[in-house]
């Protein structure tokens, strides 16, 4: 479940991201009420089965099971949860299924439920940014990472080359973010991995700061944009929990 919304006094309409159908809307009748089947079991970043009818926009939920798997993520894992929920709520249209995308998701919520401390922190950052690389490869909007877009020339290994709204990637100013052609092929290649999700977690892992802070920066720059917004909700939401 990506979102909710409450829709009459007992009822619940619900945002959820599934795997053959992409992201659909579900009205969950009587969900609020305290004696609902529905209660426990209809929480955010948790798999579930879910049984629904209708050909209405909106169907009716008619049966949700929890499936197992994790915990609940917490603090920090927990806000980067509903981040991601949140880009899929702006750049996924309804009935569009995306099989891979939703086994990244998947993926990276397996990742923010395992232990928060020390190293792990990285592990999450990594999978974080390996999901909005596969969101925005799967949407259309993140151009071939192994050549300049508008040019077709191929990357230098070590020239410096930042990914921009609307002209995808060129050649980077003094003061830009910025990856090495290198890093930028590498990452090409992990994105056309047979399981792609780990692949690129694993190859963002092995970055250095310099090199993670850049693609982070680039990334978010081009998620704004396309989301039509100059920061999310939930990044102001973290913004604001860190300075309290």
């Amino acid at each position: 479940m990506l979102h909710r919304y409450d829709w009459s006094e007992s009822s619940l309409i619900l945002e959820v991201f599934t795997r053959h159908h992409g992201r659909i809307a579900l009205v969950a009748k009587g969900a609020k009420r305290p004696s609902s089947n529905f209660r426990p079991v209809l929480l955010p970043l948790q798999p579930l089965q879910l049984n629904y009818g209708g050909d209405a926009e909106i169907r009716t939920l008619k049966g949700a099971e929890w499936m197992g798997g994790h915990v609940m993520p917490t603090g920090e894992a927990l806000l980067s949860g509903y981040y991601i929920n949140e880009l899929l709520l702006r750049l996924l249209a309804r009935d569009d299924a995306h099989e891979a995308l939703f086994d990244a998701y998947a993926g990276v919520v397996q990742v923010l439920a395992g232990d928060h401390a020390g190293a792990q922190a990285a592990t999450q950052a990594a999978a974080l940014r390996a999901f909005e690389l596969l969101l925005l490869r799967e949407v259309g909007l993140l151009p071939s990472l192994d050549a300049q877009t508008l040019t077709l020339e191929p990357l230098v290994a070590d020239a410096r080359y930042t990914l921009v709204p609307e002209a995808g990637l060129r050649l980077a100013g003094e003061d830009e973010a910025a990856l090495a052609g290198a890093d930028w092929q590498s990452l090409q290649g992990v994105l056309d991995d047979r399981a792609p999700f780990t692949a690129t977690l694993r190859e963002i892992a092995t970055m250095n700061a310099g090199s993670n802070s850049a693609l982070r920066n680039q990334l978010r720059a081009l998620l704004n944009y396309h989301c039509g917004v100059s920061t999310l909700r939930t990044r102001q939401m973290m913004r604001d929990l860190q300075a309290l």
